[in-house]
């Protein structure tokens, strides 16, 4: 229970390591906001795990929509006391001049816009609190790129510096800022990165990774609820590699 009492949003939450996290923070004992573009899969979720769940369809990279959500959780919770920003998209491989205008304007909205957005409507009230703590959940793309996947890579090394540069001006309010690096995970974004699902492909991106295997939604989940947690009130800046060991 080391999350009991607080109040948290989990965007991207209905899948992949969005959902890892929620279920954390649900055993966890948080009050928590599913937010997804996906409202049947968020609603389920916040069915499945029952009290204390609210389940919001917001597109992060939406003004508009970020302030109506953020609007109605802190309606329904009287506050926030924790923010995760997990929601993004990948890319599929290709040189880099050959990405689309419209699919770089894409990974720059959810990766990096959103980040702004949710910062904006929550910090005035966590900043008058005294306290929070915002996690942003990047990648070992932004430290160690892969080929083929520019644009994407630099939508979270800004994420990463965007991590620190939070940290540093919100530390005297109270506020924490920190991030999570995974490696390549067994979530529904890896086919994407891959440019399709094979045995042939998992075999190539698993043999990168030192340890031997993919991150999983309980890997990222377990960081998490660290990084968020009383245990780590004097962390702040950190970008958390959860890689088996790519990035060393």
């Amino acid at each position: 229970m080391r999350l009991e009492g607080k109040r948290a949003i989990v965007t991207g939450g209905a899948s992949g390591f969005g959902e890892g996290i929620v279920r954390r923070f649900a055993a966890e004992g948080a009050r928590v906001a599913i937010v997804d573009l996906n409202r049947a899969a968020a609603e389920a979720l916040a069915d499945e795990l029952g009290d204390g769940m609210l389940a919001v369809q917001a597109d992060v990279s939406r003004a508009d929509e970020v302030e109506a959500m953020a609007a109605a959780v802190t309606a329904r919770f009287g506050g926030v006391d924790v923010m995760v920003n997990n929601a993004g998209v990948g890319q599929a491989p290709q040189p880099l001049e050959t990405v689309g205008e419209a699919e770089f304007d894409r990974l720059w909205a959810v990766n990096a816009k959103s980040v702004y957005l949710t910062s904006r409507a929550l910090l005035p009230a966590m900043k008058a609190a005294g306290a929070g703590a915002i996690l942003n959940i990047a990648s070992t793309g932004g430290v160690s790129p892969r080929p083929n996947l520019a644009w994407y890579n630099a939508t979270k090394g800004w994420m990463i510096a965007a991590t620190r540069a939070m940290a540093i001006e919100l530390a005297p309010f109270g506020v924490r800022v920190n991030a999570i690096n995974p490696v390549a995970g067994d979530t529904p974004l890896l086919a994407t990165f891959m440019g399709g699902d094979s045995a042939e492909a998992r075999a190539r991106i698993t043999a990168s990774i030192p340890m031997g295997r993919l991150s999983t939604p309980a890997d990222i989940a377990a960081a998490a609820v660290f990084l968020c947690s009383d245990e780590a009130s004097l962390i702040t800046g950190v970008a958390l590699e959860v890689d088996g060991g790519r990035c060393l």
